[in-house]
């Protein structure tokens, strides 16, 4: 017998159909986003600020107005990625700097951090990895610029914000105080000497300078006063270049006469107070109204400025997170799309400076008597690791490759080919948009147009929050010509979804009207252009052309549709598709996962798709993985010679555009062995650090030396590393639960670690111990207490047995390959 459910009056079913009817339709219609693109261009003017030399020795220009920055006269839109040079072992930078290139970054910005150079007052150490014109030198035969941040105040989560502690004795420091001056004005002449010779005008790397940092003191002798005198005191020093900059968040002071302004955002914000996750950070959101962000974590910083405080100048970043610094308290653990989303929210709010901080992680160097990290026991309102500098950056604190990279280097290729039409497009908003960085009622589009032709910028995701599906998605794009709907047919905007489409793209005698993959590179080839797209997961790919455009046919893959909007073309996804145009012009289509394998490399026309982690030198080229000494990798023309000294290669088949390779080097095992030595000893009640104005609530103070004695223990007994060409490095990989823990040689801390859930990794040859690695490290992890008041990731599942999560789960020692070999085209 079938039971019954009792019915609902009929009255009360036409209303719930009603509203959800009413419901459905309103979602519709909020669904649909109108952009405006039909204001005039405005006219770039000059900059009011006083710059320096723009003209190398060849007649090339470095140069910039009221929009955008400028090459040999033409628009401009590098990306800037941080590295410290301090942090890092000079033997590798080499390695690192081609890898950053290999990922698209043209610009390589450095704090040069005073207490690393001049710890101890008049005796300044530039050898060994804080050898700033090594790191200069070898930007410039590597074809990176250079972008020196000198401070002398830096943050950079260093102590005291880099500033000596016998300068915080001397005198009252970032002012015109003339103590003070005299040891900055040393300290620049310093800088000077080790870059002379290397500046722009000088035929060299150094194309900028940024001043200070994070300044928002006012007051006699403060404020802009004090910023023109560092310019003054740098340019003493021969820092005479193209650019100065300032960051301009957190009510920083901008001379607009002197410097321009960088902006930036951050996924999340380990300096704040609360011990619960975050309301949706603001670098999801488009920014229409404002550059600066909310906080960026500078000290006492007060928030956005006004917009009138930047007028006149193009929109610049410096510091847009490539990941986030855990801190002792609030230890965020970041995923490669909440860094990558960002990108091209901040390219749609306008941004024609994509600059990440950090790009490249790396480690503080050993002080004398003294650490050298941000403290709260320095007075500062945060702790982060001693040593650790990962800041879950793209390239990690040993160098290593993150799925982030892979993501962001797809916007930075899309940079280096298209940055120059994007520069002077202008941004144009939706005729609504959310309230809030939190408001999820509605998409997030922006526009940038210049004429006819622009690109959609789209972001569906926000860390911290749930991100709708939004049903009946569409843009409609008023354009010059007439209005144009992205796509033709109204989608589903799924959650996690995040692109850049183009609009009225010219390829070859071709004009693509629109694309919902995303652009991300142009190479030239054997007398023919490929335009290649990737498929952005969760949107079904879709070009349409101008009516009557030839495209070919019988490919039963490709769909082709006509329309009132013109010819629409469906690629199935399976296999690389091209298409081939009139004009010499084909478009290539590759899964996201496929396009994230590709990488450039220094000559032009030549590409390597590989799983590894592919970087060049001229006709040299390295690949590197983790764990496998089997390489597979492919040569974008068929009929390129590969050949190599460190193993046989075998040539595969040709696919299309395509050829494989494969390569294996002898398999290298690394066995380590584990003993216990000590258990944890009690926990003692943290000690909680001051409050500040802008944080009331104080948060606990990180252990030091003296706790972690009371750490639970082990020896990790470690095999023999050989010294073979084909073995880049060795990572230790710690699994443990805990609170912290720490890696030592002996009685040298060589690393340290706050527990967010991920595995630590450390590169155990990238240690800086004093001889070859030793054959014994000591890991002392100390216990997490069930009542610990710290911010983990609600997806961090501690394992508390007696009301303390303490456990080693795993360690292992995995060796890094690198298989090299040349690459030729003889054609």
């Amino acid at each position: 017998m079938i039971s019954q459910r009792p019915s609902l009056p009929l009255h009360l079913v036409a209303a719930i159909v009603a509203a959800l009817l009413a419901a459905t339709a309103h979602a519709s219609a909020q669904n649909i986003v109108t952009i405006d693109a039909t204001a005039p261009q405005r006219t770039p003017q000059p900059v009011a600020a006083h710059l320096g030399a723009d003209r190398s020795p060849s007649g090339e220009t470095i140069g910039v107005n009221s929009e955008y920055l400028t090459r040999n006269g033409k628009p401009w839109l590098p990306v800037m990625g941080e590295f410290h040079y301090s942090r890092y072992p000079r033997g590798q930078w080499q390695t690192e700097l081609e890898k950053m290139k290999a990922a698209g970054v043209g610009i390589v910005s450095t704090y040069v951090i005073w207490i690393h150079h001049e710890e101890t007052e008049g005796s300044f150490d530039w050898t060994g990895q804080r050898d700033l014109r090594a790191f200069a030198e070898l930007c410039a035969r590597e074809g990176l610029y250079l972008y020196p941040r000198i401070g002398p105040w830096a943050h950079a989560e260093a102590r005291n914000g880099g500033l000596p502690d016998w300068v915080l004795t001397n005198s009252p420091v970032r002012q015109n105080d003339p103590v003070y001056l005299r040891e900055v004005a040393a300290f620049y002449q310093q800088i000077g000497e080790q870059l002379h010779g290397l500046m722009w005008k000088d035929g060299g790397p150094v194309i900028g300078i940024q001043l200070e940092n994070e300044y928002r003191e006012h007051g006699p002798g403060k404020g802009a006063e004090h910023l023109h005198t560092l310019k003054k005191l740098a340019l003493d020093a021969g820092l005479d270049v193209p650019l100065y900059t300032v960051t301009g968040w957190d009510g920083a002071v901008i001379p607009l006469d002197a410097a321009l302004p960088v902006f930036g955002g951050y996924p999340d914000a380990p300096w704040d107070g609360s011990p619960k996750q975050l309301p949706a950070p603001d670098v999801y959101a488009f920014r229409f109204e404002n550059r600066a962000a909310g906080s960026m974590g500078a000290i006492g910083g007060s928030g956005q400025g006004a917009a009138s405080a930047y007028a006149g100048t193009p929109f610049l970043t410096a510091e847009i997170g490539g990941g986030v610094e855990d801190t002792y308290f609030r230890r965020p653990a970041l995923n490669a799309d909440d860094v990558a989303a960002v990108a091209p929210v901040m390219l749609g709010s306008g941004a024609n400076l994509l600059g990440f901080y950090m790009f490249h992680g790396g480690r503080n160097p050993d002080g004398g008597p003294i650490t050298l990290q941000e403290s709260q026991r320095t007075g500062y309102p945060t702790d982060v690791p001693v040593k650790g500098y990962d800041f879950q950056a793209p390239l990690g604190e040993f160098g290593q490759e993150r799925e982030s990279l892979n993501k962001l280097k797809l916007v930075n290729y899309f940079l280096e080919d298209f940055g120059g039409e994007l520069a002077p497009m202008q941004v144009h908003a939706p005729a609504a948009t959310p309230a809030s960085p939190a408001d999820l009622s509605m998409p997030r589009v922006a526009a940038r147009t210049a004429g006819d032709a622009g690109f959609l910028f789209v972001n569906n995701h926000i860390r911290n929050a749930t991100s709708r599906r939004y049903g009946g998605f569409q843009v409609r794009l008023k354009l010059p010509e007439g209005e144009l709907r992205v796509p033709a047919t109204p989608i589903d905007l799924k959650p996690g979804v995040y692109g850049i489409w183009p609009v009225n793209l010219r390829l070859g005698e071709a004009t693509l009207r629109y694309s919902t993959a995303q652009l991300f590179q142009r190479i030239h080839r054997a007398g023919r252009t490929y335009t290649y797209f990737f498929a952005i997961p969760g949107v079904e790919p879709e070009f349409l052309f101008v009516a009557g455009t030839k495209l070919p046919a019988g490919d039963r893959n490709i769909r082709i549709q006509p329309t009132a909007q013109g010819l629409i073309v469906r690629p199935q996804l399976g296999a690389t598709k091209t298409l081939d145009l009139p004009g010499a012009e084909t478009i290539v289509l590759l899964t996201e996962p496929e396009a994230e394998e590709i990488w450039r490399g220094d000559a032009p026309g030549l590409l390597v798709q590989s799983k590894a982690a592919a970087f060049s030198h001229g006709k040299r080229w390295t690949l590197e993985q983790t764990g496998d000494p089997h390489f597979g990798f492919r040569i974008f023309d068929a009929e390129a010679k590969v050949t190599s000294h460190d193993a046989h290669v075998s040539r595969g088949p040709a696919n299309g555009l395509f050829r494989s390779w494969s390569a294996s080097l002898p398999a290298i095992d690394l066995p380590v062995r584990l003993t216990m030595s000590k258990p944890a000893g009690p926990i003692p009640p943290y000690t909680m650090g001051k409050s500040f104005p802008w944080r009331k609530q104080p948060v606990p103070l990180a252990p030091d030396a003296p706790d972690f004695e009371r750490a639970a223990a082990w020896t990790i007994s470690l095999p023999a590393i050989p010294l073979r060409p084909e073995l880049a490095g060795a990572l230790l990989r710690v699994r443990y639960q805990g609170d912290a823990a720490r890696l030592y040689a002996g009685n040298q801390l060589l690393d340290d670690n706050f527990w967010n859930g991920a595995p630590w990794e450390i590169g155990v040859t990238q240690t800086g111990v004093e001889t070859a690695v030793p054959s014994t490290l000591q890991l002392r992890i100390l216990p997490l207490p069930r009542s610990h008041p710290m911010f983990l990731e609600g997806t961090v599942a501690p394992r508390f047995r007696d009301g303390k999560a303490l456990e080693l789960d795993s360690v292992a020692l995995t060796p890094v390959y690198q298989f090299s070999f040349t690459l030729s085209d003889d054609r």
